[in-house]
């Protein structure tokens, strides 16, 4: 797997690269300072994963992230990169197209179960930054554009997606509902093909910004 590593810090390019070239199925393909001109970069370096520093001087994270969101071809997959347990940039970040959060602090277990996590297509959402995202969306009303995105779905893809946004992995899905776990993942490859979408991350988004999910249900 292809790791592409953005952030103004040095150190931390320095330190994340020798720790991911260590690993035999991982391998750091380029570091970059900021963002700027991340498109070009993704397009010579081809990265499957980028862990991208959400505040740099320059191009911050969460412009290039929407870069990339934008560009032709598949993009990589984003883990967003921060020193903070509750961002403000969390939902943002999500929308824009990040598929997951890793503390700067986090330990080597954590940052190289991320980029395979990542790069597999599963989303990285702690417990914090749930509820971040959660308390986001205290308060506000289903958004209609996105409301009819669910009449796209069957029944149990619609009650699978409530699962995923709750937090649930498939193993917990599958037990909660009675189901072989391999069943649970095609209803997920579906939910995403159906609504566009590339990972969990933004099934989450999805479920709460539809009215599918509620805060403090």
């Amino acid at each position: 797997m292809r790791v592409l590593i953005v952030d103004d810090q040095s150190m931390i390019r320095a330190g994340f690269a020798a720790l991911l070239d260590a690993q035999e199925d991982l391998a750091v393909v380029e570091t970059a300072e900021d963002g700027a001109g991340i498109v070009d970069v993704v397009r010579r370096c081809r990265p499957d994963v980028v862990l991208m520093d959400i505040r740099m001087p320059g191009v911050n994270g969460l412009e290039a992230t929407r870069q990339l969101s934008h560009m032709a071809g598949t993009p990589p997959r984003i883990v967003m990169l921060t020193t903070f347990d509750a961002d403000e940039y969390v939902v943002d970040a999500l929308r824009a197209g990040a598929s997951g959060f890793l503390l700067k602090d986090a330990t080597p277990e954590e940052l190289i179960h991320a980029v395979r996590v990542v790069a597999e297509g599963e989303a990285l959402l702690s417990p914090k930054v749930t509820r971040t995202l959660i308390a986001d969306y205290v308060g506000r009303s289903p958004s209609p554009q996105r409301l009819h995105l669910l009449a796209e779905l069957t029944d149990r893809e619609r009650e699978i997606m409530t699962e995923v946004a709750r937090g649930m992995a498939n193993t917990e899905i599958a037990e909660a509902l009675h189901l072989a776990e391999q069943t649970v993942k095609t209803h997920v490859s579906r939910i995403l093909t159906k609504l566009g979408l590339r990972d969990r991350a933004q099934i989450v988004v999805i479920a709460y910004e539809s009215g599918l999910v509620r805060a403090g249900e």
